[in-house]
């Protein structure tokens, strides 16, 4: 009876366990690709009921509030026929038949009025959003301050020292204010741009009209399906069958779900979920002109920058340590935060930081326009997280935590946490009570190495390549550098390039092939064709744009595929981004390079038309129009933009090119030499007057501007080559002899040098 009874048991078992096995065998067979399958956002309502802490959380929150229809509910500024005047110029808000209005300055600078259908966040700002012709939206340039009860102009706050004229790129109805390209990516849910570069119109659709619950988690129909079956027929391993992996994951992974929206990148693609690496849809920027140099904000960065050149991104630390990602607030206020891993006996303490604490008698430090009150010195994120506003009233931390460092505002005129309070206070002061407290040593910084590098301060080349070498700095720190071997031109820079091409980061790779430059085909080949296969496509799609100067049919047939295939790539990128001037100049310089002119011309035209200010677009214009033998054109350009704009330094040399290929040699020897005088970092201007003033028989001057290319680059190849030959032309054979012999020490794979000294071993 034992035996019968564990038999039936184990039937019965096998016969109820069996439904639910089949149904999840069913499930699996089918869907075993589930979240690499087609699917469908579902919207907010649909968590709801199964997320419902999540949702009262998010609720209410930034994200929930990105973007919204303009009503009497979400519109927070005054349009009691309230007035605002900025520059001369009277704005009045008020309201008709129930929707919003303003009266001010539109296209051509010309009065009118704007209905404002849609309001764009709302503390401690609210924006506005106007409707105009082929689907466009644009910011009005006057903001809400939802804190003081005011209006005010972003204009002043952003540009105090100019006023964008109605040409101006920047100016709010063109292109540097269309929501379109430069806002709807980060405020809506599944928000496609939808831009036709043929028409420039755009048809710019998203699912919800805020950051929902989809924008971070991806599509839901396939966690939908997968909630509703019965909790023993769920599949598992599939990571509830959401789009994204949010847990399980490493830090990076983790900060890099944010990296769309919340860093200073250039944008190659829709936000996608299909779990792809981060660079394959954005480019995210390096510690470049947009931060101070030792790292800290200095334009706006969006935090990712900063966050990732961190020592707690470097201790595994990732977002919502600090904040609730739902409702994006700080878990805790105050030095409670930090006190999470820093332990409060040490860190929160007098000794410490050598402040007094809140309710302590001292007295507030009054600036001009803000009062720091007793207690506030002792807060972490005041030394180590300082603020600066953005927007004009946009109060926003520095998330590199770092450590005051008054000595580096003292030698490259960095700012400092300590000045930022005690502002009428000197840093020398400053670092004299970091001396009293925590002693005289200071770390070695990356920021005296950059900010020297900045300006190619050949004494800091060693510096940067051993940070770019070093796998203890973290890799936007590392790339940064790489970023500043493009101000040095030797073999010592080439080969940090080269060497940074094969890394294992990412950020690394890109603008080691961003600043890789060859004029040898072989040596272009060797280095970028491997990378087209890079799984990477940022990657991928630079090295491709490098490798599209070669003749067609340098490479082998197999390759010459791949490469064709990777400028598709590029060009898809670039035409999603087509309505920026930037990525209309990067297609004029990728049709230049394809030797398909009238393409190029037109990307130029169209990159000058959405920015008439954006200049190096008009000389590369002028330079694709020569090649396309339209010198009269070309010339009348760089002569209008060297009349109208003497800044732009580079129009000189072009012209100067362009007037000596003309043989009009004496006025081509004046732009040179101006433009050598204005471009002193750039050898190779010396080089071209050199040839001129040679083909000139002005042999001095040209030895003389030879002499100091190489001074510059004394690596180059070209430079040195050119010397030998003036010399050799001039029977000045000893110093022919000695050029030549550091030819062929610096360049033992040509032959060159051996040819230059058996030549000369006659003479």
């Amino acid at each position: 009876m034992k035996n019968w009874k564990l038999t039936g048991f184990i039937a019965t078992l096998i016969i109820v366990l069996a439904i639910p096995i089949y149904m999840l065998s069913f499930y699996l067979k089918d869907n075993a690709n589930s979240v690499n399958e087609k699917t469908e956002f579902i919207g907010r309502e649909k968590c709801r009921d199964c997320h419902k802490k999540e949702y009262d959380s998010w609720l209410g929150s930034h994200h929930d509030k990105a973007m919204d229809i303009a009503n009497d509910t979400t519109v927070m500024g005054d349009f009691n026929n309230a007035e605002f005047e900025y520059d001369g110029i009277k704005s009045r808000f008020y309201k008709k038949d129930g929707k919003f209005w303003v009266y001010t300055n539109g296209p051509g600078g010309k009065m009118g009025d704007f209905e404002i259908t849609h309001t764009f966040g709302y503390t401690p700002l609210q924006q506005y959003l106007i409707p105009f012709e082929k689907g466009r939206y644009q910011c009005l340039p006057i903001a809400w301050n939802t804190e003081k009860g005011k209006w005010f102009s972003l204009v002043e706050a952003a540009y105090p020292d100019q006023s964008p004229a109605p040409s101006d790129w920047l100016y709010w109805t063109n292109n540097g204010q269309n929501w379109n390209g430069m806002c709807a990516e980060c405020h809506s849910t599944n928000l496609q741009k939808n831009y036709d570069p043929v028409t420039k119109t755009f048809n710019t659709t998203y699912s919800e009209i805020d950051v929902s619950c989809e924008a971070c988690h991806g599509p839901g129909s396939k966690h939908e399906e997968w909630a509703q079956l019965p909790e023993m027929a769920r599949p598992v391993n599939t990571n509830f069958n959401l789009a994204v992996k949010t847990s399980g994951i490493t830090n990076k992974e983790y900060v890099d779900l944010c990296v769309y929206c919340h860093s200073r990148r250039s944008s190659l693609d829709k936000l996608t979920y299909d779990n792809r690496h981060a660079m394959d849809i954005v480019i995210p920027r390096v510690l470049d002109e947009n931060y101070f140099p030792d790292g800290q904000i200095l334009e706006e960065d969006y935090v990712y920058g900063s966050f990732i050149q961190s020592k707690m991104f470097d201790s595994d630390i990732q977002c919502n340590d600090c904040h609730d990602v739902h409702s994006g607030k700080r878990l805790f206020e105050n030095n409670e935060l930090c006190t999470q891993c820093h332990k409060t006996e040490i860190y929160n303490t007098y000794d410490h930081h050598f402040h007094k604490k809140k309710g302590e008698k001292g007295n507030p430090i009054k600036l001009k326009d803000k009062t720091y009150e007793v207690g506030e010195g002792a807060l972490c994120a005041n030394c180590h997280m300082p603020a600066k506003y953005y927007m004009g009233n946009d109060l926003r931390n520095d998330h590199s935590l770092r450590v005051p460092r008054p000595d580096l505002t003292m030698s490259i005129g960095v700012p400092n946490a300590c000045n930022q309070c005690h502002e009428d206070k000197s840093a020398k002061w400053a670092d004299e009570y970091v001396t009293k407290w925590y002693g005289v040593k200071r770390k070695a910084h990356t920021g005296t190495t950059f900010a020297a590098a900045r300006n190619a301060d050949p004494k800091v080349l060693k510096d940067l390549i051993r940070i770019i070498k070093d796998g203890l700095y973290l890799p936007i720190v590392r790339a940064t550098a790489i970023s500043l071997l493009q101000n040095y031109n030797n073999n010592e820079s080439l080969e940090a390039v080269k060497w940074a091409m094969k890394a294992d980061e990412p950020i690394i790779r890109y603008n080691s092939v961003q600043v890789f430059n060859s004029a040898d085909a072989d040596e272009l080949k060797k280095y970028l064709v491997p990378l087209l296969s890079d799984p990477v496509r940022s990657i991928r799609m630079e090295a491709g744009f490098k490798l599209s100067v070669l003749p067609k049919g340098n490479l082998a047939t197999d390759k010459n595929k791949l490469l064709n295939d990777v400028i598709n790539e590029y060009m898809t990128a670039m035409n999603y981004s087509a309505d920026f001037a930037g990525s209309r100049f990067n297609l004029g310089i990728l049709y230049a390079n394809l030797q398909d002119f009238k393409k190029s011309i037109s990307n130029y035209y169209e990159a000058i038309e959405i920015d008439s200010l954006f200049y190096p677009a008009k000389v590369n214009l002028a330079v694709v129009l020569n090649k396309a033998g339209k010198n009269d054109e070309a010339e009348t350009i760089l002569r209008d933009l060297i009349m109208t704009h003497p800044e732009i330094h580079d129009s000189y040399y072009s012209l100067g090119l362009l007037l000596a290929e003309r043989q009009k040699y004496d006025e081509a020897i004046v732009y040179l030499e101006k433009a050598s005088e204005l471009l002193p970092e750039r050898p190779r201007i010396l080089y071209n007057l050199a040839l001129i003033l040679q083909f000139q028989k002005k042999d001095e001057a040209a030895e003389l501007n030879l002499i100091k290319a190489i001074k510059i680059s004394p690596d180059n190849f070209d430079f040195l080559y050119a010397l030998a030959d003036h010399y050799i032309k001039n029977n000045q054979f000893g110093k022919a002899l000695k050029i030549s012999n550091q030819i062929k020490i610096k360049f033992p794979s040509s032959q060159t040098g051996d040819q230059l000294l058996n030549y000369l071993s006659d003479k």
